[in-house]
């Protein structure tokens, strides 16, 4: 897995290095900097989406009318862009921290926590067409270019360890797209965003006003008391008055008038906000875990269940407060619960294969660690991937893992040191 990324990473950094060249902006017109060609800016996106959706909370997959909604929302706005080529793809992402971002190439997400707090279609427009025109600009390797990518918070474990933890954990590739994508967006950046992405609203039919309310809206939730909103939006796209005035001067000359589609909106929301109170139920009992208060975590996420039994990450966290009370197979019932609603989600494979190799299962830890590095590689899966091999005799693959779990920072890649030389001294 390492040597896959350092595979395709070096050559950037020749690059970097060796080939600094120009190029003209396909958005703005403009000659810019340019030292990632084209074909690994393609390369960077399509690689890194999918860990970088799972970092930060995975799919929203319970209803997936509100996912084929907005990419189609977002295709609209891609076929009027400045690169309609690109392959472009829009998810919904299962977190209730209020963010959208883009990666190169076009591979853009939103969370569910910002699509609960915009009111109509052009709103939803206006998110859309702003993060097309990142990519379009290629505004994130712009960033790459600069060495302004930022260390983040990544959300995935959820009880069993803080984010600063799992941050350290992530290996190689994995952590390299979600740092592109919650990196914060220059002012610059996000003025052109703007003004281009209300370009591409007025070309799809939508009414470029709802953008000057949608940056209203954002200045006013920046101004108060809105928890998630610091970490999540307005620490990658920080709004201010000049980009609301911008906005507005913006649309005076291009034009009001358009489709807000509000009615379409509200029917898709429909069921997401229906089942709203399952997530805030759950946001309590992380709250009272974190508490000690295990009983009454228990009692929340129980709640949550009720409400929407068909969420992996509700089992997942009830396994976790059942491993703390001891609840073996209770545990191993949610684990598997959470597996098999969403089995690509790479943080269930390894809190599964974590509890496996407590209860001494080697071959279904060894699998569901294996499958849980696929996705999104973790010193903490090396590290344990190595543990079964030495049990199994197998020499030559731990050392191996060891020496991955090695490399990076932190207790377990101090633990894999301290185990590789006992193996190889």
């Amino acid at each position: 897995m390492i040597n896959r990324f350092l595979t395709r990473t070096l050559p950037i950094l020749a690059l970097l290095a060796l080939a600094a060249g120009c190029s003209t902006n396909p958005v703005t017109g403009e000659r810019q900097l340019s030292l990632i060609p084209e074909s690994q800016e393609l390369s960077i996106g399509a690689e890194q989406y999918k860990p970088t959706q799972q970092l930060q909370g995975g799919k929203y997959y319970v209803d997936p009318d509100l996912s084929q909604y907005v990419s189609e929302v977002g295709q609209k706005l891609a076929r009027v862009s400045d690169r309609p080529d690109l392959p472009y793809e829009f998810v919904v992402l299962n977190s209730g921290v209020p963010n959208a971002w883009a990666l190169p190439a076009g591979k853009i997400a939103i969370n569910r926590g910002l699509l609960t707090e915009l009111d109509n279609e052009a709103q939803l427009a206006a998110v859309m067409g702003h993060e097309i025109v990142h990519a379009a600009a290629r505004h994130s390797v712009q960033r790459m270019q600069r060495g302004m990518i930022l260390s983040a918070g990544l959300a995935g474990l959820g009880l069993a360890m803080s984010d600063n933890e799992l941050a350290g954990l992530v290996m190689g590739g994995a952590a390299v797209g979600a740092q592109i994508a919650l990196a914060q967006n220059s002012q610059s950046h996000e003025l052109e965003a703007d003004r281009h992405g209300i370009r591409y609203m007025k070309a799809a039919g939508y009414d470029p006003q709802a953008a000057v309310e949608l940056q209203e809206v954002f200045l006013r939730l920046s101004e108060g008391d809105a928890p998630g909103f610091v970490q999540g939006l307005f620490a990658t796209h920080p709004p201010s008055q000049k980009r609301v005035e911008e906005n507005q001067k913006l649309v005076e000359n291009i034009g009001a008038g358009g489709e807000l589609g509000r009615q379409a909106y509200d029917q898709k929301l429909s069921y997401l906000r229906e089942h709203l109170p399952a997530y805030e139920a759950e946001e309590e009992a992380q709250s009272l875990a974190k508490e000690g208060n295990t009983d009454a975590a228990l009692a929340k996420v129980n709640e949550a269940i009720r409400i929407e039994p068909d969420e992996a990450r509700f089992y997942s966290l009830r396994a976790q407060l059942n491993e703390k009370k001891d609840r073996t197979e209770q545990a191993r019932a949610d684990y598997d619960k959470a597996v098999a609603l969403y089995p690509e989600m790479f943080s269930y494979r390894l809190q599964r294969g974590l509890h496996e190799l407590k209860l001494d299962n080697l071959e279904q830890a060894r699998e569901d660690l294996k499958q849980a590095n696929e996705v999104v590689p973790t010193s903490l899966a090396f590290l344990r991937l190595g543990d079964i091999a030495v049990r199994q005799n197998r020499r030559d693959d731990a050392i191996q893992y060891y020496e991955t779990a090695a490399q990076a920072e932190g207790e377990v890649a101090a633990e894999a040191r301290r185990k590789l030389s006992a193996l190889t001294g």
